[in-house]
């Protein structure tokens, strides 16, 4: 049976350490002006409802800063999520900051709760830390260790408070979502030690930027594809971050000598042609960053109009 799409906007930006990643999916639909202006009339997208008053309080979570709006978050994307495959669609998400992808997988997981996740991230960033080993207490740099349950205490240099573990705990949920076997990197170029010694740990594939470049793009769908052969159903999360900061410096952690447009579309579009995708994830559109004016957005619709039109399709076949 062929499913609908569904764009959700999560314009959530509490686990990011710059403010304006919540403009992201209005910045988007401002670019597609250029492009296609009807787009957004023809597929209306859902918005989840935010709570990033917090942004406008004093957070004394030294360690995950704002957990507890981001934990209330967790629970309405994992829920719109979950709700929108139980439907019968193929959620195509544009969020805020990446701490929202924790949600997204939370929400897969419930509504196929006996199938094995399979995932590939394609950024800059890890995003591997946990509350007990990360440098800054952005929480868009955890999203991962919540997918995984991994505390990473063998490297531990912070102590969270009990109320930070507490919702810490409740992000991970009861079992772990994916196994680390089940996890690609493709373009991660930022990490720091407690990361590499996870990504190490378990043998982490990373696709690096030269490396994509060397094989070629087919080659490297190819292998994580294959590599992922076990899974019974795959999510593809992509952070606009993983592209060059030539493109714009857009977004909240730029990272030099990343992918082109064009290296990062023919990625993602030659990892959707396998059916069995069920959500992409589009993160961390910064207009307010924008050295170009609205340059990293207008990229970004660039690269989501021909995957979800070329997604659309493939349902119709």
């Amino acid at each position: 049976m062929s499913r609908t799409l569904q764009i959700i906007g999560v314009t959530s930006e509490l686990g990011a350490g710059t403010r304006g990643s919540s403009l992201g999916l209005d910045a988007m639909q401002i670019a597609s002006l250029k492009v296609d202006r009807s787009f957004f009339l023809r597929h209306a997208e859902t918005r989840l409802d935010t709570v990033n008053h917090h942004l406008y309080q004093e957070t004394d979570l030294a360690y995950a800063k704002r957990l507890d709006g981001i934990a209330e978050m967790y629970g309405r994307i994992e829920a719109a999520v979950s709700n929108s495959l139980k439907n019968g669609s193929f959620p195509m998400i544009v969020a805020g900051d990446h701490s929202s992808a924790g949600g997204t997988i939370a929400g897969i997981k419930k509504a196929y709760p006996n199938k094995r996740l399979g995932v590939i991230w394609v950024d800059a960033h890890a995003d591997l830390h946990s509350p007990y080993t990360s440098p800054s207490g952005n929480v868009h740099g955890m999203p991962l260790a919540t997918a995984l349950s991994e505390d990473n205490l063998e490297c531990q240099n912070n102590q969270p408070e009990q109320e930070t573990i507490w919702h810490w705990n409740e992000m991970k949920g009861p079992n772990q979502r994916v196994q680390p076997q089940d996890l690609v990197f493709i373009g991660v170029r930022s990490t720091e030690t407690p990361e590499d010694v996870i990504m190490e740990k378990y043998e982490i594939p990373n696709f690096t930027v030269a490396e994509v470049r060397e094989k070629g793009v087919e080659a490297i769908v190819a292998e994580t594809l294959d590599y992922l052969k076990d899974c019974e159903i795959l999510y593809l999360s992509f952070d606009v971050d993983s592209m060059d900061p030539s493109i714009s410096v857009g977004t909240g952690t730029p990272v030099p000598d990343g992918f082109t447009e064009e290296e990062a579309r023919s990625i993602c579009s030659g990892l959707l042609k396998d059916p069995r995708f069920v959500c992409y994830e589009m993160v961390e559109i910064n207009p307010l960053l924008d050295d170009k004016g609205n340059a990293m957005a207008e990229a970004a619709f660039r690269i989501f109009k021909p995957i979800f039109e070329q997604v659309e399709a493939q349902e119709k076949d």
